[in-house]
This record gives C-alpha cells, sequence and structure tokens, in this order.
C-alpha cells in the first residue's frame, strides 16, 4: 500500500510542475502585457477626446452647409419668381431694346 501511496504522489508531483510551469508563463505573458497597456492607455483617452472635437466640428461644418444650401434654394426661388414676373410682363409694359450702334455710326439689328 506505501507504494500505491507514493506513486500517487509522484505522479501529482509530475503533474503540478507543468502546471506551475503554465501558470508562471501565463501570468509573467499577462503582466508583461498590462503593463504595456498600462503605458499607452492615455492614447484611448486622447484618441476619444479627438473623435468628439471631430464630430462636434462636422456637425458644425454640416449645420454650416445645410445653412448655406437652404440660403442659395431660398435665392433660386426669388430669382424664378423674378424671371418669371418679367416674362410674363404684356409686351407693351417692356421697354423696347435699343439697337446698338457702333462709332461708324451704322446701327446692329
Amino acid at each position: 500500500m506505501n507504494d500505491a501511496m507514493w506513486k500517487k504522489e509522484d505522479s501529482v508531483g509530475t503533474q503540478l510542475t507543468p502546471n506551475w510551469a503554465i501558470y508562471a508563463d501565463a501570468m509573467n505573458r499577462f503582466t508583461q502585457a498590462a503593463t504595456a497597456f498600462m503605458e499607452h492607455v492615455h492614447l484611448l483617452t486622447e484618441a476619444r477626446e479627438a473623435y468628439e472635437e471631430a464630430i462636434k466640428a462636422s456637425m458644425a461644418l454640416r449645420n454650416s452647409l445645410d445653412s448655406g444650401d437652404q440660403t442659395l434654394r431660398s435665392l433660386r426661388s426669388q430669382l424664378a419668381r423674378v424671371v418669371n414676373d418679367h416674362l410674363d410682363e404684356p409686351a407693351l409694359d417692356r421697354k423696347k431694346p435699343e439697337l446698338l450702334k457702333s462709332n461708324g455710326g451704322k446701327a446692329f439689328p
């Protein structure tokens, strides 16, 4: 029975060593990765702030462009009304176009 106990202990002992090596290796990798991440975590904050700044600038630019587009549409509508009103005037109300005269005194239609 003592031999059986020693064999169990031996097998447990040999199993613990690989588990310890795996644990130690994983802890070392975790520590290195976490340390490297912590050294650069400030970049995440900087990136978030830059993103928010870009979004605000984009919204301001979009609002400005939308406002400009609205102004252009309004002016175009006003221009269309003026042109249509002018074209709808009776021919008698309009001024008769004058003939252009050149330096030689000849009139061109």
